[in-house]
């Protein structure tokens, strides 16, 4: 079978959904490539490149359409494309299915199977062919670039001969795929980062990348992110109106919002309200990532850039990927070769359209002149939450002192308890054994004790590394068993051989862990 990919022809859309080392592998799957004159230029990859890889170039799209089994484009197809499909030919594209019924409903009357990149389900095994994730990654990492470049001043801080220029202050709500982008590039740009989701199982992940999350003093149930695709859900009116006092409370600290909040065929919630962008500073800057579903600003306007009458820029853009078309194209031509790979269990070059398999099903709108959306839920479901661990009561100074107290007693008693019979056993030991044994014993006796007591206070963490080291060093005894080697009595001989193989265990084992746990902390 031959795959093939026109050109965009969406005004303004830059990339392309196969690229050169993309059909190279796509070939090792058995397939034939072609792809249309030109898709590739505005993202940086010439016809050249594409002959090099062994791709056909076909000179016009409706030439493409009439010669391909299977369709990978970018943007959802025309009316004029979808005119195009035939019955067992595959469309794989983002699609929108929700927003576009009649467009749906045209290409599973052609009898073709499309397969919407945007409904790739949200569950472990299916992101490698994630299109949503891998767009919205870019989205999150171009949106600090667009603020930055709008925004007058640094994001990091600098004292410099000439004065002290404090860090940007930067506010990103939603904590999602290009939230979490976001914050990660902005951290890295130096700016002071905040980051608020409704979720608040995310809060460590932000909390990780050196942002600071901020959290609501309201209490609601949280709910299990699995059960809506990993995404978040609508919030209950009290807790919409704690959200937006908080927002309202940080509007005139930050310098730059950027705003990622979308729920799934939904506009998009309003969060940052025209009083807010009256209260922030002039030259701040905001960039709203949803402005495609309504924006989450109020002044939001779809892919146009605006300054407001107190000097705050506003960014309501909707190509963020296609800005960075090479690299927006590189992952979706790789997420694109995952789900073929699927397609293709066998690598004949063939496609085993399985209904089946949960990534396949949930990904198919039409298939065999049915409409076959929206898709079941899947068997396998999507990271959940975590429970909220219960929260423990905090102890008074007294308590507290209390409690210390009642440990240390008891733990004297068991100490007192337990030297008390051992000196028994010793002291029936002595009644029988001869003095000799006796003075060995009780040296022995009290090495395991001091070793027991050294050993039991450490810290748990360090019991790996603190064990490879005493289990060397405690390996002296090997010089014991040495000296015995030359015993007369075969069996003190074999005891000594046994002993000098086990010490030597020790010694090697030893510190070979040892080793590799500095090395743990070493830079590659």
């Amino acid at each position: 079978m031959k795959i093939g990919t026109p050109k965009e022809v969406m005004e303004g859309e830059a990339r392309v959904a196969m690229t050169p080392d993309s059909a190279k592998m796509l070939q090792k799957l058995g397939y034939d490539c072609a792809i249309e004159t030109g898709a590739g230029e505005k993202a940086g990859f010439p016809d050249a490149a594409y002959e090099e890889a062994g791709v056909e170039i076909i000179k016009t799209a409706a030439a493409l359409w009439k010669e391909v089994d299977i369709i990978a484009k970018v943007q959802p197809p025309t009316d004029a494309e979808v005119k195009r499909l035939s019955e067992k030919k595959t469309l794989i594209s983002f699609f929108w299915p929700g927003q576009n019924e009649d467009l749906m409903k045209a290409a599973a009357e052609k009898g073709a199977s499309v397969v919407a990149m945007d409904m790739v389900p949200r569950i472990s095994r299916a992101q490698k062919m994630d299109a949503l994730s891998s767009m919205a990654n870019i989205a999150g990492y171009r949106a600090v670039i667009e603020a930055g470049n709008n925004f007058g001043r640094f994001f990091t801080g600098q004292v410099t001969a000439a004065g002290k220029v404090p860090p940007a202050k930067v506010l990103v709500v939603g904590a999602g795929v290009a939230g979490l982008a976001a914050i990660g590039t902005s951290t890295s740009l130096g700016a002071i980062t905040l980051a608020f989701d409704v979720r608040p199982e995310v809060a460590e992940q932000v909390e990780s990348m050196g942002a600071e999350f901020v959290y609501l003093d309201f209490e609601e149930e949280v709910e299990d992110g699995s059960e809506s695709g990993g995404y978040a859900k609508p919030s209950s009116p009290e807790f919409r109106e704690a959200q937006l006092a908080k927002f309202r409370e940080l509007a005139p600290e930050v310098d730059i919002v950027i705003t990622t909040a979308l729920i799934p065929n939904r506009e998009a919630p309003e969060l940052w309200t025209k009083d807010m962008v009256e209260a922030m500073k002039p030259g701040s800057v905001i960039v709203d990532l949803a402005a495609e579903k309504g924006g989450n600003c109020k002044l939001t306007q779809k892919d146009k850039k605006i300054v407001t009458d107190n000097d705050v820029t506003i960014i309501g853009y909707t190509d963020f990927p296609s800005r960075m078309a090479k690299q927006s194209s590189l992952l979706y031509s790789t997420n694109i070769r995952h789900l073929m790979t699927d397609l293709t269990p066998e690598k004949d070059g063939q496609v085993n359209h399985n209904m089946e398999d949960d990534v396949i099903r949930g990904a198919t709108i039409a298939h065999e002149k049915e409409v076959t959306f929206p898709p079941p839920p899947p068997k396998t479901k999507a990271i959940a939450a975590q429970k909220p661990k219960p929260k423990e009561k905090e102890l008074t100074a007294e308590e507290k002192q209390a409690k210390e107290a009642a440990a240390f007693k008891k733990q004297t008693q068991n100490q007192v308890a337990l030297l008390g019979i051992g000196a028994v056993l010793i002291l029936g030991v002595g009644l029988i054994a001869p003095a000799s044994f006796m003075q060995h014993f009780i040296v022995f006796v009290l090495s395991v004790f001091v070793g027991f007591q050294v050993i039991w206070g450490v810290s748990h963490s360090l019991h790996t590394p603190l064990m490879a080291v005493t289990n060397a060093i405690s390996s002296i005894i090997i010089l014991g068993a040495l000296m015995q080697i030359g015993s007369s009595s075969f069996l003190v001989i074999l005891l000594a051989a046994l002993s000098v193989f086990m010490a030597g265990i020790n010694i090697f084992g030893g510190f070979m862990v040892t080793r590799r746990m500095l090395a743990m902390f070493q830079k590659s």
